[in-house]
């Protein structure tokens, strides 16, 4: 059992929260922490609603909610039954306690939000799949995680090729089921191709009208797929900073496949061979660190990158309150900056500045700006709160 970010963040919103909702892909491990949470079947039970044995429990959702009002009750796979959401409402209402409901959903919340019926109800946890923090041992097996991305099944694999083969199902099942489970009617090979192809726009600007007329469609249609990506938690879509300083600013999001692995099975890059090989090795790592910084945003912290027209650039800019962070992702053992980047640092102001690189221990460049592993991602960003 991994140590997962996710697991003492759902402890202390249950703890004042009467619903907490887990978001995360398929496959990333959202029911094994639940059924953790809720291992105690004195004060707790869990409802898988993908089997008719709970929905047959279900059948009157007021009368069982208010006869368990003393348990903790999981609900998987609530996205699969929004009609259930309303009967939450009235019974959070009724016995307004913390740590009543805890619900899972293999997508994004704001398909539950469409009828609000848990707003003011509900707080909400990320759960991505595995990080560095979460499995780091040794050196070496950044390599592994980052190859073979977080989720459990494939970083577990006994062989590269199993874990291939698991991805490609993944990704099979997630376009040729899941989607239309969602309600998401997109042709399965027509998103496949789509999908590759913000895969080797990984870690760029999007430009929905170039996508689209590479894919034959309009270019309001690729905006839409690109919504249903992010919203399933596929793919990450990254905002640029503003300032107002009179600079000519890039205005376009970037794109990024969220998890490592799936992005090197739709790139075809199966071992690390192919990976160290390939042109988009840099955007790979920078992805990859990319992930390791959001899942270790403080609470209230908000994530962006700055861009200008003159190339002032960071790849990362963190900030909280009036304090503000800047990474840089550079896949070398002996990084080096740009101009762009001391200009950016100034555009921006920030109060310190990473260059994140694939080294074991990191050296200060000069000031407030210094080298870094990735394991030391976590570290620096508690500093945002304890200064």
């Amino acid at each position: 059992m991994f140590e997962r970010l996710a697991l003492p963040k759902i402890i202390e919103q249950l703890q004042w929260s009467p619903a907490v909702g887990i978001l995360g892909p398929r496959q990333v491990g959202k029911t094994t922490l639940a059924k953790a949470v809720a291992a105690d079947p004195a004060t707790s039970m869990y409802l898988d609603l993908d089997t008719p044995q709970a929905l047959a429990r279900l059948a009157n959702p007021g009368a069982f909610f208010a006869a368990n009002r003393q348990r903790l009750v999981v609900l998987d796979e609530i996205q699969n039954q929004p009609h259930i959401l309303s009967e939450l409402r009235g019974e959070i209402d009724e016995d307004r306690r913390p740590g009543r409901f805890l619900l899972l959903g293999s997508a994004s919340f704001k398909l539950l939000k469409q009828s609000q019926s848990l707003a003011g109800r509900l707080s909400l946890v990320d759960m991505s799949p595995l990080v560095v923090s979460e499995v780091y041992q040794n050196f070496e097996g950044i390599q592994t995680l980052w190859l073979r991305g977080g989720f459990p099944n494939s970083y577990q694999a006994k062989t590269t090729n199993a874990s291939w083969d698991w991805r490609v199902a993944l990704i099979r099942h997630f376009l040729n089921t899941d989607m239309p489970a969602l309600g998401i009617n997109v042709e399965p090979q027509l998103m496949h191709r789509f999908w590759r192809m913000v895969a080797h726009l990984h870690g760029q600007m999007f430009n929905a009208s170039a996508v689209a007329a590479s894919l034959g469609i309009a270019a309001t249609t690729t905006g839409r797929y690109l919504d249903h990506l992010c919203d399933t938690l596929m793919v990450r879509r990254l905002e640029p900073y503003f300032i107002n300083r009179g600079k000519r600013l890039v205005k376009s999001p970037k794109v990024y496949v969220r998890d490592s692995g799936l992005l090197h099975s739709l790139l075809g890059l199966k071992d690390v061979n192919d990976l160290l090989g390939h042109p988009s090795t840099g955007a790979s790592w920078e992805g990859f660190v990319v992930e390791q910084i959001a899942n270790h945003l403080p609470a209230g912290a908000s994530m962006s990158f700055y861009r200008t027209a003159a190339g002032a650039e960071l790849d990362v800019v963190v900030e909280l309150g009036s304090r503000k962070l800047g990474f840089e992702v550079k896949f070398s053992s002996a990084p080096k900056v740009t101009k762009g980047f001391w200009q950016a640092c100034e555009d921006v102001g920030v109060d310190a500045a990473y260059i994140v690189a694939p080294v074991q221990m990191g050296w200060p460049v000069q000031g407030n700006v210094e080298v870094i592993g990735v394991t030391d991602i976590p570290q620096r960003l508690a500093r945002l709160v304890s200064h």
